[in-house]
């Protein structure tokens, strides 16, 4: 785009074999025509695909009706009742809001002089209020809090992004009350679960979802791209996303942006 913005991305492409996490459907995508199938008299030609995905799959968000504690989702709403005829009636992923809001890189990787944080590891509210320093911006209300990792750079090798015998770094509880506490709007990172996974411990339980989700009502992005942009050090930028709005869903594929000044 020509003039005074400059579009980044911050998801990754989706493709056939892609890292999943192990509770969700993972994506796939064929040519369900190929050109030269049917011709028309002029001698034109289309093809088309079939894609068939999780909402959970790939750069995503999540939405609130995505996890319960006792039963409730968000603001006290019965999720079993909610839930009744194959798609949520209250919390689902038609509700997600587009963002255009100011948007804030923590980048918990370079904040410990690492290319990528190690499996396993914690961020903690130190962390957070150090990078928040660094970044010389302070997470306020509605903002959307991006954690850099370093993680992403594994996308492509999907035994050892999902880590699964070394654990995944992520965000712990306290810090994800740190965050909440600031009224944010969504945070993300470029990890599958956005949360801490402790080594050989899997999905097993996912903490920091309740505390985001469920407790505070903030959305959760995960799948991230997010080495372009601190390769630019560019640690606040206006952040744009659109949800496809999938009528009682429990998450939505995105296709997130960063729009800064040339």
């Amino acid at each position: 785009m020509r003039g005074g913005i400059r579009l980044i991305e911050l998801g990754h492409p989706y493709f056939t074999g892609m890292p999943c996490s192990p509770n969700h459907p993972g994506f796939r995508m064929t040519l369900a025509r190929r050109h030269g199938d049917m011709v028309r008299p002029d001698g034109g030609s289309a093809s088309n695909e079939v894609i068939v995905t999780g909402g959970h799959v790939g750069t995503h968000i999540d939405a609130l009706s995505h996890v319960s504690q006792d039963g409730l989702l968000h603001g006290g709403v019965d999720a079993g009742e909610a839930q009744r005829g194959g798609k949520f009636t209250e919390h689902g992923a038609e509700h997600l809001p587009g963002f255009l809001r100011r948007g804030i890189l923590l980048d918990i990787a370079a904040l410990h002089d690492t290319d990528i944080l190690p499996g396993g590891y914690e961020v903690t509210v130190a962390d957070l209020e150090r990078a928040t320093k660094l970044a010389g911006a302070e997470p306020e209300a509605g903002d959307v809090v991006l954690i850099r990792t370093g993680w992403a750079q594994l996308f492509t090798e999907p035994d050892a992004y999902l880590g699964g015998p070394s654990g995944v770094p992520g965000v712990g509880v306290p810090a994800a009350r740190w965050l909440a506490a600031r009224g944010i709007a969504a945070t993300g990172a470029d990890t599958t679960a956005y949360e801490r996974i402790a080594p050989g411990a899997g999905h097993s339980v996912l903490p920091v979802h309740r505390t985001l989700l469920v407790d505070s009502g903030i959305y959760i992005l995960e799948h991230l791209a997010l080495e372009e942009i601190a390769a630019q050090s560019l640690s606040e930028f206006v952040f744009m996303l659109a949800p496809l709005r999938i009528v009682g869903g429990t998450g939505s594929p995105v296709r997130p942006l960063a729009a800064v000044s040339r």
